[in-house]
């Protein structure tokens, strides 16, 4: 027991000496500029109490609008990824030659170049407004690395399976729904939860097309206070937050899949 329990110990007793250096730090720096903290205010930008209920406040808001895009971006990601791996891996010269357009463009262009060609010029012309547009610019750009993902874990499939499920009568459909996909997931979900991590760092440059995610909230408010530090330090802890619930929400997945596996 001592042992498990000293490595998380040591870890927390790191993170508090470098936080406290780091506040150190800051406040050191705040001092030599002359800058007054004015952290009492933060609480009333994330939510506040009127007519006896709490209300979400800018952040909040803001917050609310990154999950909506990150979540529904998430879907059309692993969507796209998949298709693009498969289609990669298939038979098909013109499948190949799409997939392998498609992973080499987005994979070599800024997704802020990706983001202004589909809402200036793309969007426009099929009708997008901003929140799709966000989503398609987001899906399109990490489908791409995704897609090299999946096909990495189909590769380390093994073909017989593909086979034994054919002899068994299965359908493309259910062989990959009941044999490849759990495997595929189980052996690619670290890298996959690196892509969902960084689609949703990559959401708030969806704040360019004036989508109120809470990038744009927290830089309105920045506007309108005078308090950069306090700001952009509570919205980095927000993203903070989100990738370390998901990260913690992505291991203990991995260990119980990895528990089923096993037991199977």
């Amino acid at each position: 027991m001592y042992t498990l329990i000293k490595p998380v110990l040591s870890a927390l007793l790191q993170i508090i000496l470098l936080i406290a250096g780091l506040t150190w730090l800051l406040d050191s720096g705040a001092q030599a500029m002359g800058y007054s903290w004015q952290w009492e205010r933060v609480p009333d930008y994330i939510a506040f109490y009127e007519d006896g209920e709490w209300w979400p406040a800018e952040l909040m808001e803001g917050l609310v609008v990154t999950l909506k895009i990150s979540s529904i971006s998430l879907f059309f990601t692993l969507v796209i990824g998949l298709v693009t791996a498969m289609l990669k891996l298939s038979n098909s010269v013109v499948g190949r030659g799409v997939a392998n357009i498609y992973i080499e463009v987005i994979r070599n262009t800024p997704l802020l170049v990706q983001i202004y060609l589909l809402y200036f010029i793309f969007g426009p012309v099929i009708g997008l407004d901003r929140f799709s547009t966000a989503v398609l610019a987001l899906a399109l750009f990490q489908g791409a690395y995704t897609a090299e993902i999946f096909r990495g874990g189909l590769n380390s499939i093994d073909r017989g399976q593909f086979e034994a499920s054919k002899s068994l009568g299965l359908s493309t459909f259910y062989t990959y729904y009941d044999v490849i996909l759990p495997q595929l997931l189980q052996r690619t979900l670290p890298p996959l939860t690196n892509e969902v991590v960084s689609l949703i760092k990559n959401s708030s440059i969806v704040s360019v097309m004036a989508i109120f995610d809470l990038t744009t909230e927290g830089r309105n408010i920045v506007s309108e206070t005078a308090m950069p530090f306090e700001i952009w330090f509570t919205v980095a802890a927000i993203y903070l937050v989100l990738t370390l619930s998901l990260s913690a929400f992505s291991a203990l997945l991995e260990r119980r899949l990895g528990a089923q596996w096993r037991a199977q």
